[in-house]
C-alpha cells in the first residue's frame, strides 16, 4: 500500500493559527464507521455520545517547553535552533535533538542558549537528528521553563507566547514528557469531564510522552516500509482493569490508542497502526485533523476504513474546519 493513497488537497488557510478563545466550541465530525455516514457537530455536545459502560482514555502527558533558540560558541553566529525530542540517558541531560541549520553543526560544538544553559553536539543520527548534551546550571527542567519556548508546529507560522503555555497543553495534563501536545484532548474543559462522568462513563489516563513517533514525516514511500520511533508510554493497571470492565472504550487522541493497542509489559512503543492492524481495545476515538501522508493519518484510516475517512476530510475542507493542532476535531463511533 502507498503513502500516497493516504493524501488529501488541504487550503492553507484552513490550518488553524491560534486556539478557539473557548476550548469546547470546536467544530465536531461525528463518523459513524458502521453506517458510513458523517454529521457535523460541536464538541460541547461530545458527553451526549457516551453513557453508562463507557471509558474515556486520556495521554495525561504534559508538554514542556523543548525548544530551545542560542549561538554557535565559536564562528559566525547565527541563531541556532535545538528541538529536544527524547532523553536518552540516565541522568536525563543527553538527548536526542532537531538541531537547524543541522549540516553546519559538527559533533563537539557547543550552542550557547543562556547563562543558565549550554550545548553540545555529540552525534548524528539516521534522519538528520542530533544526540546533544545539555549543561544547565541548576536543575534542568526548571532551566527550559525560564529560557525554553513552547514547540508549537512549524505550521503554526507565528512564534510562541505566553498564552501558548496554557493552550497548547490539556487540562488533565500530569506527567511532564511531551514534545508535542496529545491534540484531541485541548477540546476538553472541566465543565466538559464532569458532564462525561454526569452521562455515566468512567474517566481512565494513560501516558505517552509525544515525540518523533508521532510526528516526525514518514520516510518510505509505501506503508509496509514505514518504521517509527520509540515513544515512551505507560498503561496503569488501574486503567487496564477499568478497560477491562467497559462495553466501550473511547480513546482521545492517537497517541491514547497507540498506548492502549501497544504491548503493556513495554516500556516504549513504536506501534504503526495501518489498515488491517485489529483493535483489540478502541470502541471509539476522538482525533483532531492530521496532515497527509502522515502515520496519524493512517491510523484513522485504519480505524475509520481509509474510503470513509478520506471522504469525511474532504467535507471538512469544503466545510470549511480548522485543520491540526488548534483546529476543530473528529470522533469516530
Amino acid at each position: 500500500m502507498l503513502l500516497s493513497d493516504f493524501d488529501y488537497p488541504l487550503p492553507e488557510e484552513l490550518i488553524a493559527q491560534q486556539p478557539r478563545e473557548d476550548r469546547s466550541a470546536s467544530r465536531m465530525l461525528v463518523v459513524d464507521r458502521r453506517a458510513g455516514v458523517w454529521q457535523d457537530r460541536m464538541f460541547r455536545e461530545f458527553p451526549s455520545f457516551v453513557g453508562a459502560g463507557d471509558c474515556i482514555v486520556f495521554n495525561d502527558s504534559r508538554v514542556f517547553p523543548s525548544r530551545l533558540y542560542g549561538t554557535r560558541e565559536h564562528g559566525t553566529g547565527g541563531r541556532v535552533e535545538i528541538f529536544l525530542t527524547r532523553q536518552v540517558s540516565t541522568d536525563g541531560l543527553t538527548w536526542e535533538a532537531l538541531v537547524r541549520p543541522g549540516r553546519k553543526m559538527r559533533s563537539g560544538e557547543r550552542v550557547i542558549i543562556s547563562d543558565e544553559l549550554s550545548a553540545e553536539i555529540l552525534g548524528r543520527g539516521e534522519f538528520g537528528e542530533r544526540t546533544v548534551r545539555l549543561h544547565p546550571r541548576g536543575e534542568l527542567f526548571d532551566v527550559l521553563d525560564r529560557v525554553g519556548h513552547v514547540p508549537l508546529p512549524p505550521y503554526i507560522r507565528r512564534p510562541d507566547t505566553a498564552a501558548d503555555r496554557d493552550r497548547y497543553q490539556t487540562v488533565f495534563a500530569r506527567e511532564r514528557g511531551s514534545v508535542a501536545a496529545p491534540t484531541a484532548g485541548l477540546h476538553f474543559t472541566p465543565e466538559i469531564i464532569d458532564a462525561c462522568r454526569a452521562a455515566g462513563a468512567q474517566m481512565a489516563r494513560v501516558t505517552l510522552h509525544v515525540g518523533l513517533g508521532t510526528f516526525q514525516p514518514l520516510h518510505a514511500d509505501t506503508i509496509e516500509d514505514v518504521k517509527l520511533h520509540s515513544e515512551a508510554f505507560v498503561v496503569p493497571q488501574d486503567t487496564v482493569r477499568a478497560m477491562d470492565a467497559a462495553s466501550r472504550v473511547i480513546a482521545i487522541g492517537t497517541t491514547s490508542v497507540r498506548a492502549i493497542e501497544s504491548s503493556p509489559e513495554r516500556n516504549e512503543t513504536d506501534l504503526f497502526i495501518a489498515p488491517g492492524f485489529e483493535f483489540r481495545r478502541t470502541g471509539a476515538m476522538l482525533t483532531n485533523f492530521h496532515l497527509p501522508k502522515s502515520s496519524l493519518l493512517v491510523l484513522v484510516c485504519a480505524f475509520a476504513g481509509r474510503e470513509l475517512a478520506l471522504e469525511a476530510y474532504q467535507h471538512a475542507v469544503r466545510e470549511r474546519y480548522r485543520f491540526f493542532s488548534y483546529g476543530d476535531c473528529m470522533l469516530i463511533i
